[in-house]
């Protein structure tokens, strides 16, 4: 590549981290939501500043900066506008394109990364992380969850037509509940449980369900990762951006498995490492690498395809499916006879 390429590559990438940041503060301080319901008529920065309690000349400022990296327009009119494609992408959580909750995740998650100078040197991890980076990560998994009914569910048509009225449904590792909120809504009438080992998880998604008028359908336990219990009663149990996380994910499968009941599901979504060498430079492979930076510093990590179901493997899962979605996630699908 000639110097100049690489040059203006390389500040593509810088300019990349800045409008990370403009987007965090338009997201955080609602500036993309307000200005998302005011459509093609816009808003000044004072009506935006009012709206969001906010400073006008330090709206104003954010927004020159916003229209620099092409998420906004500052009109010669004075109103700030931003196009329904970004606000969709920025603002949609129930779109498999959802973009707000990865955006924020990595504003949040990079505020640790100083620390990662000493994992990497000592190969202790950083075993402590913020209720803000907590509140991130339920956050960024509000795009799987659309990925999980916008791609996964119809890949798959007879697991929707088995979650009948009476159905259990385990989600392990579930965070903050909010796919067990969403599953609830989609299919009436089935009862849900979470499990969740971190304390402070377990009391954001209490919260959660019962903010959503739904604690008599989910039920949330704080428990073992490696001994879930409901065996063989669950007609779905799901890993959702879990396996790589837990210290021992063979285990952990094999404890879901244990809870399927017969014709009964177990489904794991995640986002895989590229095997093939010509999936390593693509935007996709960029991103994932980011999310390898966060892994790194918390002492996991990202895998390939093939080492998750080589975990199903060992876990005595036989003849896992695995669907790769058009999001880039993938999906490892398993049923018991």
């Amino acid at each position: 590549m000639h110097l100049d390429d690489r040059f203006d590559d390389l500040v593509a990438s810088l300019g990349g981290f800045f409008r990370t940041w403009y987007v965090y503060a338009g997201l955080e301080l609602g500036f993309f939501a307000r200005l998302g319901e005011a459509g093609r008529n816009g808003l000044t920065a004072e009506e935006l500043a009012r709206r969001t309690g906010t400073r006008p000349e330090l709206v104003g400022r954010w927004a020159w900066g916003a229209d620099a990296h092409d998420l906004v327009e500052s009109g010669d009119d004075g109103r700030i506008r931003v196009d329904p494609e970004t606000a969709q992408i920025l603002l949609d959580a129930d779109r498999a394109e959802y973009l707000g909750g990865q955006i924020l995740h990595a504003a949040v998650g990079s505020l640790d990364f100083a620390g990662l100078l000493d994992v990497m040197r000592t190969g202790e991890p950083q075993r402590y992380r913020p209720d803000r980076y907590r509140e991130a990560i339920e956050r960024l998994t509000l795009q799987d969850i659309g990925v999980f009914f916008q791609e996964l569910l119809p890949a798959v048509p007879q697991l929707v037509a088995d979650l009948q009225p009476g159905s259990r449904i385990l989600d392990v590792h579930c965070g903050g509940g909010r796919w067990l909120i969403a599953m609830a809504r989609r299919f009436p009438g089935t009862q849900l449980t979470g499990v969740e080992f971190e304390p402070d998880s377990v009391e954001r998604a209490r919260a959660n369900v019962a903010a959503a008028a739904l604690g008599d359908r989910i039920a949330i336990d704080l428990g073992n990762m490696t001994a879930v219990g409901h065996a063989v009663e669950c007609r779905l149990a799901y890993f959702q951006y879990a396996l790589h996380q837990l210290p021992d994910p063979v285990a952990s499968l094999a404890s879901g498995w244990a809870a399927v009941e017969p014709g009964g599901w177990l489904v794991a979504l995640d986002w895989y490492l590229p095997s093939d060498p010509d999936e390593l430079r693509t935007r996709h492979s960029e991103l994932l690498a980011g999310v390898q930076l966060d892994e790194m510093l918390q002492g996991t990590r990202l895998v390939t395809r093939s080492e998750a179901l080589g975990w199903f493997h060992d876990a005595g899962i036989s003849v896992p499916e695995l669907v790769d979605l058009p999001s880039g996630a993938s999906a490892i699908v398993a049923r018991r006879p």
